[in-house]
């Protein structure tokens, strides 16, 4: 079916759901799923995705996940915000573990003075947000890395 051990415990999973009736982590996983066939098609030609392209796909949908919990919160409707909770609970169990603020807080304060972007103040945002991106990425969320680099250049 697949060379992708990513994709493969995906499917391995959604199939234990489905005869476990598990039907949120059923929805889920096929949503992925769905997510990812997406992605292979998408483009001039299809191709199979590697499982870090896989995991960027997931990222995506987690991410989502979580701007819709907020948008539901925010409008009052509770169960809807439980249920989008439910699915990030689910598709992050097939992330990387994502990095403590106090990580991020690190990692930024480490690559400024690598990169020599403090002199550059606000303007050294996208140099640094460039060397950042290979670290980060999969384990943290970008607006929230964004945010603390603008913090710390006082931008």
């Amino acid at each position: 079916m697949s060379n992708s051990g990513m994709k493969q415990r995906l499917h391995d999973d959604m199939t234990a759901a489905l005869r476990a009736r598990d039907e949120i982590r059923k929805s889920t996983l096929r949503m992925a799923l769905t997510a990812i066939t997406k992605a292979e098609v998408a483009g001039k030609e299809a191709r199979e995705l590697s499982d870090t392209e896989i995991v960027d796909v997931l990222s995506s949908e987690a991410k989502k996940r979580r701007e819709s919990v907020i948008a539901y919160r925010d409008a009052g409707r509770a169960e809807l915000a439980d249920k989008e909770q439910a699915e990030a609970d689910i598709l992050a169990e097939y992330l990387p573990e994502q990095l403590t603020e106090d990580e991020i807080k690190a990692l930024v304060t480490e690559t400024i003075a690598a990169t020599g972007a403090a002199a550059l103040g606000p303007r050294g945002i996208g140099k640094v947000m460039g060397a950042l991106q290979p670290k980060v990425k999969g384990k943290a969320d970008g607006s929230v890395v964004s945010a603390e680099v603008k913090r710390q250049l006082g931008a």
